[in-house]
């Protein structure tokens, strides 16, 4: 092969990487379409199922661009135009289409308040570029947030609920403003970004994940809205700790207050999608 063809073909395997991420992120739209198409055949459980895989997608899509050093202006925007889709409007339309829009107009503003909020946090990830902390989000990921509510949505559908009909409807109100008011907020989240499946671990991580495999065979509906939660409330409680230890220190900072040098705030990191 002479000069000119081996660059033409190295050009081509570049264009080829380039668009590799670009297919992770078309992936993670079609499911969030499909979820809705879904929704409007009443199947929700398997249009929540989708949600969990484009958010799959969606983490591989960033990491395979930075693997292969193929991170983009463009990429970016893209992605996050597909995050709007999948983790804003689908959700929204989900819960909506299951069962709110028997509450009338407050069945339909607070959806649009959750994708409002969705849309809101991944403009603030666009324009914000710093990054002090790699370990921790701040507010809650917006596929995590899509992940909630639909753990929310597969828990409930189905289930009666003490006979009282509208009990799974205050349940999906009520993690439409929650769970929007977390993803603009300034709590922070484990990215997990150093979690590295390929280091040793000790045996007695053996139980832990063993009993996790068993509750998602047993039921995955508990699991599903079990761990979702937990997260989702993980940010206000490290903020609470956080909050603890600062008035546990008060009493030894108190001579450092008087003479003038009063300790920073640490800065907080910038929006992260994952």
């Amino acid at each position: 092969m002479t000069a000119p063809e081996e660059r033409s073909a190295r050009g081509r395997l570049r264009r080829g990487i380039y668009l590799l991420p670009s297919v992770f992120t078309i992936g993670n739209m079609v499911l969030g379409f499909y979820a809705m198409v879904l929704a409007m055949r009443g199947d929700y459980r398997p249009a929540v199922l989708c949600i969990f895989a484009a958010a799959f997608l969606d983490s591989l899509d960033g990491r395979l661009a930075r693997v292969t050093q193929t991170a983009s202006e463009f990429g970016r925007e893209y992605d996050s135009l597909a995050d709007v889709v999948t983790f804003g409007v689908a959700p929204a339309f989900l819960v909506y289409s299951w069962g709110l829009y028997e509450l009338g107009r407050i069945g339909w503003i607070l959806p649009v308040f959750y994708l409002v909020s969705t849309a809101t946090r991944l403009a603030r990830f666009n324009v914000q570029t710093k990054v002090l902390d790699k370990r921790f989000f701040v507010g809650l990921p917006a596929p995590a947030a899509a992940g909630a509510l639909g753990s929310i949505l597969y828990f409930a559908d189905g289930r009666q609920f003490a006979g009282v009909e509208t009990t799974p409807q205050l349940v999906l109100l009520t993690g439409c403003v929650v769970l929007g008011l977390l993803m603009v907020s300034s709590f922070r989240y484990y990215s997990f970004k150093e979690l590295d499946p390929r280091r040793r671990w000790s045996f007695r991580v053996a139980l832990p994940v063993a009993a996790v495999l068993l509750l998602i065979l047993l039921s995955p509906a508990w699991f599903f809205l079990t761990a979702s939660s937990a997260y989702a409330l993980s940010g206000p409680v490290l903020w609470l700790r956080g909050l603890w230890r600062r008035r546990g220190d008060a009493p030894g900072t108190e001579e450092r207050d008087a003479g003038g040098d009063e300790p920073a705030e640490l800065d907080p990191a910038p929006d992260q999608r994952g």
